[in-house]
């Protein structure tokens, strides 16, 4: 069996930047430095570098997980980050942005220039990977009303390993189940990548709502009510071979919302299914002090999936998870397997004979 990670991470650097060139060069993000303690926002910054990109200033180095080389987190020698990952005892990782969890830019050609940059990035990183380095890839969802921008730019990088498409639990200040994303699933869909619903927050002003501290509301509940909002309007059942992945929130938050939501269906008099998850292509990264046993139980051995938040240094991030969950004794092996190896495979549409 193979042990796939299905949560890690990249973190940009200037080398994210290098293949943009032309008009894409007036969008291109900079560095910019202020004196430790400057207020901005009238508390005092620790963070000292920030991206400049379209005029928002966005921290550069928050959350940095210190237990990994610069130099394998950010990509730059690619050879000690596979080496990394055999120390930890992992064939694949599934890569995810670290800038983009938070709301970048409101003008399309900035965001098209953006992502068509980071997206080329990753397609160097995956070639370099040899197999083992695949991708969830930025689209351009501000283009939506031109389907075949965001068409030919998925095209392009699922040729070259990408293998989802990254969203947040909000985006372009719109819930993911607003009919605005339609053509997005439907090419997703056709393209056979997951979306992709990671912790992090594309809303302006809910964004900008909450206090620093209050990561909890910012970033993950919005992941949680899309999960909701997606099932309550049936938005799955408009795409029946998509696939749909909820990334760095937990599990434990599953038999609470599955069970409000039987209810809500109730109501409504409507049937809710037997088994949501599995009808409605949902899967659940969990995480390693969870009650795996249990939620598998309520919501089905076939949905769950596990990452190590490579990467980053918050309450999702644990580096050993795939040794951790390898040692659990309080759920059966076979399950086990399931979450490293096959549900993971089924989510990201890996061939099994291709990461063993």
């Amino acid at each position: 069996m193979a042990t796939i990670d299905s949560d890690a991470h990249v973190i940009e650097s200037p080398a994210t930047w290098a293949s943009m060139a032309g008009d894409d060069l007036l969008y291109k993000p900079v560095t910019v430095s202020l004196p430790a303690g400057e207020a901005m926002d009238g508390r005092p910054q620790r963070q000292t570098e920030f991206w400049a990109i379209d005029g928002r200033l966005i921290e550069r180095e928050r959350n940095i997980g210190l237990d990994t080389d610069r130099g394998a987190r950010e990509m730059s020698d690619i050879v000690k980050r596979l080496n990394h990952m055999d120390e930890l005892t992992i064939d694949v990782q599934v890569l995810y942005p670290s800038l983009f969890l938070r709301p970048i830019t409101r003008n399309p050609d900035a965001e098209r220039a953006i992502n068509r940059s980071y997206n080329r990035w990753l397609a160097e990183i995956w070639q370099a990977g040899k197999g083992r380095l695949r991708w969830v890839a930025l689209a351009p969802l501000l283009s939506l009303g031109d389907p075949g921008v965001v068409r030919a730019e998925l095209e392009e990088a699922k040729a070259n390993g990408a293998c989802g498409i990254f969203m947040c639990g909000l985006a372009c200040d719109r819930q993911l189940s607003d009919p605005y994303f339609f053509p997005l699933y439907e090419i997703a869909q056709e393209l056979d990548l997951a979306i992709c619903l990671h912790a992090g927050n594309d809303a302006l002003v809910v964004h900008d709502f909450f206090d620093k501290a209050d990561g909890l509301s910012k970033f993950k509940f919005p992941v949680i009510g899309s999960f909701h909002a997606l099932l309550m309007r049936e938005v799955p059942a408009r795409f029946p071979n998509l696939r749909w992945a909820f990334v760095e929130t937990g599990s434990a938050w599953l038999p609470y919302v599955l069970g409000e939501l039987g209810r809500r269906f109730k109501r409504r008099g409507k049937r809710f299914s037997d088994d949501p998850m599995g009808d409605n292509n949902f899967y659940v990264a969990c995480q390693v002090n969870e009650d795996i046993d249990y939620i598998a139980s309520v919501a089905g051995r076939g949905c769950l999936v596990v990452g190590t938040d490579y990467g980053h240094h918050d309450t999702s991030t644990e580096i050993e998870a795939m040794r951790l969950m390898k040692e659990k004794s309080n759920i059966a092996p076979g399950l086990i397997d399931d979450i490293l190896d096959t549900n993971a495979c089924a989510l990201y549409g890996l061939e099994p004979e291709t990461v063993n």
